[in-house]
């Protein structure tokens, strides 16, 4: 008979579907920020269906990376360079618009950039995990036969 198997191995084994899972989550928040922003859904910026008007620097560039960021993070296309430009973009946000009022996210209202922040960059060094339309094309490109050339 098998010993059982540790809780330490359990967690181990399921490590690559939760990474997924983190992903998914964390984009689809990101991506409802932006749509928030540029929308007005989920109540918009001012809580009434306000919208941040377009081209206006930095919001609208940062909605714009929020919404396109958190959608290809949540499906795992493009992972690593859209988790590395989002957690970027959320640095610039803590720093320029939160971190000049007080240093510590509780008093200055930065905690959502900072988690932001830390979150895609984890994911832009764990990577997407399994369930990730990078994952179907990078298979695609393996499992695709490779054409010899005919030149002589």
């Amino acid at each position: 008979m098998s010993s059982p198997t540790s809780l330490t191995e359990q967690l181990d084994a399921a490590r690559p579907r939760v990474t997924s899972l983190f992903r998914i989550v964390v984009g689809l928040l990101f991506a409802c920020h932006g749509a928030s922003s540029l929308f007005g859904s989920f109540g918009g910026v001012d809580g009434a269906g306000g919208t941040v008007d377009t081209g206006t620097w930095p919001g609208w560039y940062a909605a714009v990376i929020q919404l396109v960021g958190g959608i290809l993070v949540m499906t795992g296309l493009f992972t690593r360079s859209a988790a590395f430009i989002s957690s970027g973009s959320m640095a610039y946000a803590y720093f320029t618009e939160h971190q000049t009022e007080k240093l510590w996210p509780l008093e200055n209202g930065g905690e959502a950039s900072a988690m932001f922040c830390w979150a895609f960059l984890m994911i832009v060094f764990t990577g997407p995990g399994p369930w990730a339309l990078d994952r179907l094309l990078g298979e695609r490109r393996v499992t695709e036969p490779h054409r010899q050339s005919t030149r002589v």
